[in-house]
């Protein structure tokens, strides 16, 4: 007998744990954020100690908070810690970065990228500790096994990485975000479904000693060029 897909009528409940603040400590709070988050840069250069695994699923739950289209949450996080793996990672991003910069990529991609100093070659995805392969679910599928749609896929991941790369950035990690491309390998190489469309190679762990970082990636625009008020 097929299965009744029929939702539940809509159940509320009070609002939970909501904490409203003083408007001087609204203000010091959103100014310790902005002190916090503009120290985060991305890191190239990674330290080859582990970082504790409750850290990492810590940091996950955070990011599984964030909100969705219909609260479908159509979001997978593969976490790759095995060095082997690690390298097979490697080697296939190398193949799709190497054909990117000496084939694909037109001259005004390469040119926006120079001032980061970035090439084919990501040692970091060995080096690091944790990857973290951030997938899009298209779709979810019942018990049963019929499949329903998903809705505002994209935004939803993209405000669940953020919250993912804010989490580990306050836990005192660093971050690369990779994005290798196409990414189809890691459907393969994480074992996932066709139906699930990765997004990001989320590189995680510590800064290595005498780490250096590109001038330009501290550059930031300021309020008057990202903000109006209306």
């Amino acid at each position: 007998m097929k299965e009744n897909h029929t939702p539940p009528a809509c159940a509320l409940e009070p609002l939970p744990c909501y904490r409203e603040f003083p408007q001087t400590e609204m203000i010091d709070r959103a100014q310790a954020f902005y002190s916090d988050m503009v120290r985060r840069r991305t890191v190239r250069d990674f330290d080859t100690r582990p970082v504790p695994r409750q850290v990492i699923e810590q940091c996950l739950l955070a990011a599984g908070t964030a909100p969705s289209g219909a609260n479908q949450q159509p979001w997978f996080f593969s976490v790759i810690t095995d060095p082997a793996h690690k390298r097979r990672v490697r080697e296939a991003a190398e193949v799709e970065e190497r054909s990117f910069y000496q084939e694909r990529a037109p001259q005004e991609w390469l040119d926006a990228l120079a001032p980061l100093g970035t090439d084919w070659n990501k040692p970091f995805l060995e080096e690091a500790p944790v990857l973290i392969a951030i997938f899009a679910q298209k779709y979810g599928v019942h018990p049963d096994g019929e499949k329903f749609s998903h809705y505002y896929v994209p935004e939803s991941v993209g405000i669940a990485s953020g919250f993912l790369i804010a989490a580990l950035h306050h836990a005192g990690l660093a971050t690369l975000t990779h994005t290798p491309n196409p990414m189809s390998f890691l459907n393969k190489l994480c074992a996932r479904p066709s139906s699930e469309k990765p997004i990001i190679l989320l590189v995680v762990g510590y800064p290595k000693t005498g780490c250096q970082v590109p001038i330009h990636g501290g550059i930031k625009k300021p309020l008057a060029t990202i903000a109006q008020w209306i």
